[in-house]
């Protein structure tokens, strides 16, 4: 185990408080702590190395010996080892367990941590794709500020449960049997409030509308959470904030369908055109493209423009713009434009060529009608 100067790994003055120290470990045991840096070796000893400083010096004995001898005053009473000191490893992990994480180990105060709280943030397609920042507003529970969410009056600090003598729990015998459950008097806290603060009528937390700023990565979709930690409501008596998650809702476009990093869209194109071919604007999400149609193009045929799609925010190809093509019929035709598609149906009705799908269609029909009649 590193040794560092207690005070330097805590990040406090000498003359700080047991207030100040506390409120300190409990932030760096909750940045460091195993749950939060899985496989991550480097932060696993940063979170010993806060724990075997906090456990000195929120001791008074351990404190004042550090003080006066340094390390070897406190040789073999601070870290993780097995046999060392009456504090070590299940006092520390206690009260990380306890403070930030709602546990029940050691004793003194189960604080819990905050609750999380989920958001649904809806964005139009374009503020998906290309990413953006958005302000919301959330309502949530917050630290009470006159008592700094101890949840006791200013000046006073809360008393021992004399019920349960700070344990949180308390032991009921009938007979043979032997059952802990927690205390009813401060309800597992350890602690009872005798002068609560007036603000928040002693639960240390008070609701209010709080807005945020939060930052949208390029390509997410719908069903995507961005994650804001401490962002969720206080904790009891100062414990840690639970987190906020941001769940992303895309609107429906106008034009546009998304599948995973492809766009789909519908193209209307003219009974000429389809038939002669030709080329047409387009819309992507980035300008307008021109595209080449085919002659003799029917409703349904698909056209392909690479890379007109989405990056997808977990890293990947960037997808294509998939245009579906609908031959449109004309509409509110004049005398003579009727007359000239009669020509032109009269032209084509000599023979099959023109219809190929129509004659194959007709054939299954009779087809159909003769097997009937056997």
């Amino acid at each position: 185990m590193s040794k560092r100067d207690y005070y330097e790994v805590l990040g406090v003055e000498r003359g700080a408080d047991k207030k100040d120290i506390k409120k300190k470990y409990r932030s760096l045991a909750n940045k460091y702590h195993p749950d939060k840096n899985p496989d991550n070796e480097e932060a696993l000893e940063k979170f010993k190395e806060v724990a075997e400083a906090y456990e000195i010096l929120s001791s008074e004995e351990k404190r004042e010996a550090y003080d006066r001898f340094g390390h070897e005053g406190v040789s073999g009473q601070g870290g993780f080892g097995g046999g060392g000191g009456q504090g070590g490893f299940s006092d520390v992990f206690g009260d990380v367990f306890g403070d930030i994480f709602g546990g029940q180990g050691g004793g003194g105060s189960r604080a819990r941590r905050g609750s999380d709280l989920r958001y649904t943030l809806e964005l139009d397609l374009e503020q998906a794709v290309w990413g953006c920042e958005e302000k919301i507003r959330i309502p949530t529970l917050v630290d009470c500020k006159p008592c700094d969410g101890s949840g006791s009056k200013k000046g006073t600090k809360p008393k021992t449960c004399q019920t349960c003598q700070g344990q949180g729990q308390v032991r009921m015998s009938q007979g043979f049997f032997s059952v802990q459950q927690t205390c009813p008097q401060c309800h597992g806290q350890g602690q009872v409030i005798s002068d609560p603060c007036t603000s928040c009528r002693g639960q240390g937390r008070t609701q209010e509308y709080k807005t945020l700023s939060v930052k949208i990565p390029a390509g997410v979709d719908t069903g995507d959470r961005i994650r804001l930690s401490g962002e969720g409501e206080a904790g009891d008596h100062g414990a840690p904030s639970g987190d906020l998650f941001v769940q992303v809702s895309v609107r429906q476009h106008a034009i546009f369908e998304r599948d995973g990093a492809n766009l789909h869209c519908d193209v209307p194109i003219s009974f000429s055109t389809a038939a002669l071919g030709g080329e047409i604007d387009v819309p992507t999400l980035d300008g307008r493209v021109r595209l080449k149609v085919t002659s003799e193009c029917q409703t349904g045929k698909l056209f392909r423009l690479r890379n007109k799609g989405v990056k997808p925010v977990r890293g990947g190809a960037v997808g294509d713009l998939i245009c579906r093509v609908t031959v449109e019929t004309p509409v509110k035709l004049t005398e003579r434009q009727k007359e000239l598609l009669k020509e032109l149906e009269d032209s084509m009705s000599e023979g099959d060529k023109h219809s190929p799908k129509q004659k194959s269609w007709f054939d299954g029909v009779k087809n159909f009608f003769d097997d009937i009649k056997k």
